[in-house]
């Protein structure tokens, strides 16, 4: 090779400038790098060949051989910088955010109570208010708490399949059951607490039925007072009260009517004035009725099954289905709802996390 073949080397720069700059992305660009600079690529080849000159051609072509190679990792380092900016960009423009667009919105604003633990706050808002403590029990229950500590002779229509969940007999011939009530509860409380007593007990129950306006688990909530001097005119004021608040009146017609339950005695059962206009029901006014619970006086059965003595000490109870005055309260027309974990329902009825029930501010404000 003789300087007279320099030329060739402008001719050779140019091509693989030119490969360089179509380069479109990383991988065309490290193909061009390798074709040149590579352990085969054109100007490594070329490198290879200065030992085979004479002192003479060296002197020439070493300078424009390390000369063009450094030209070409400046062009590719420049190429490489330009294809990054341009992938930068690129990933930007996809992956764009628009920060003119609200906000997502919080948990705790999304979020929403379900009616029945609503209705649970604001009945034990209420009766916190009257005095009264919380009480609870378990679910599985035996027969004598659920039946036979309250007065329900055998052969009572309660105790058969149709109405209760039973669960295999033991070894022993007992059969445990599903609490058809929170009833069982109050006997317990009267077991292990000294009178005087003053409780609500809400919680789950369980009855084999099922259609509009009843469902095999529902939610009760009961009231018992045991001391030595309640009334029936204690009783009807307490459920009184208790209407005005929950209901957000300032008066409720109520009749008492007489009716039958095993544990109470005398046993009514509790009617509101309500009006219907249309599909609204407005309570607490007009000339029509609508049932909400049922009370009496604890039967003195019930109250010696629990060790206690019916010549000492009386009170009186009352029993309401949470699920059903929370749709008579929020106009809600289907029980089975409650229970069909639908957003979209929740949405509508359910209520702010921290907007928690008072008295003071009002109880579903």
């Amino acid at each position: 090779m003789t300087t007279g073949t320099t030329p060739d080397l402008v001719a050779l720069e140019r091509g693989i400038a030119d490969e360089i700059a179509a380069a479109g992305d990383e991988p065309a660009l490290e193909a061009a790098r390798v074709a040149a600079l590579g352990k085969k690529g054109a100007v490594s080849e070329l490198l290879k060949g200065l030992g085979r000159m004479t002192p003479e051609e060296r002197q020439v072509m070493g300078p424009a051989l390390n000369g063009l190679k450094d030209r070409l990792n400046q062009a590719i380092a420049a190429r490489r910088a330009v294809l990054k900016d341009e992938e930068l960009s690129r990933q930007l423009e996809e992956q764009r955010v628009d920060v003119t667009l609200p906000l997502r919105a919080a948990p705790i604003e999304t979020g929403r109570i379900h009616p029945v633990s609503q209705v649970i706050d604001e009945i034990t808002a209420i009766f916190a208010d009257l005095g009264f403590a919380i009480a609870e029990g378990p679910d599985i229950e035996t027969d004598w708490y659920n039946f036979t500590a309250l007065n329900f002779p055998e052969g009572h229509p309660a105790r058969e399949e149709h109405d209760t969940f039973f669960f295999h007999p033991k070894e022993d011939g007992e059969r445990l059951l599903l609490r058809t009530h929170t009833s069982p509860v109050q006997i317990r409380t009267m077991q292990t607490v000294k009178p005087p007593i003053r409780v609500v007990i809400p919680g789950r129950t369980y009855r084999c039925d099922s259609d509009q306006t009843h469902t095999p688990m529902f939610h009760q909530i009961e009231g018992l007072v045991i001391d030595t001097e309640s009334t029936i005119g204690t009783l009807k004021w307490v459920i009184e009260e208790f209407c005005k608040a929950f209901f957000e009146v300032e008066r409720v017609k109520m009749r008492f009517r007489s009716s039958f339950f095993p544990f109470t005695e005398p046993s009514m059962e509790v009617d509101i004035g309500c009006q219907r206009v249309g599909n609204e029901l407005r309570l607490g006014e007009g000339d029509d009725w609508l049932e909400i619970l049922g009370c009496g006086m604890v039967h003195p059965n019930v109250i010696r099954a629990t060790g206690l003595d019916p010549e000492e000490v009386q009170g009186f109870a009352w029993g309401m289905g949470i699920d059903r005055i929370a749709m008579l309260k929020y106009g809600m027309p289907d029980l089975r709802a409650f229970f069909d974990a639908d957003v979209r329902w929740l949405e509508h009825y359910g209520f702010r996390p921290l907007d928690l029930p008072t008295l003071a501010r009002g109880l579903s404000s």
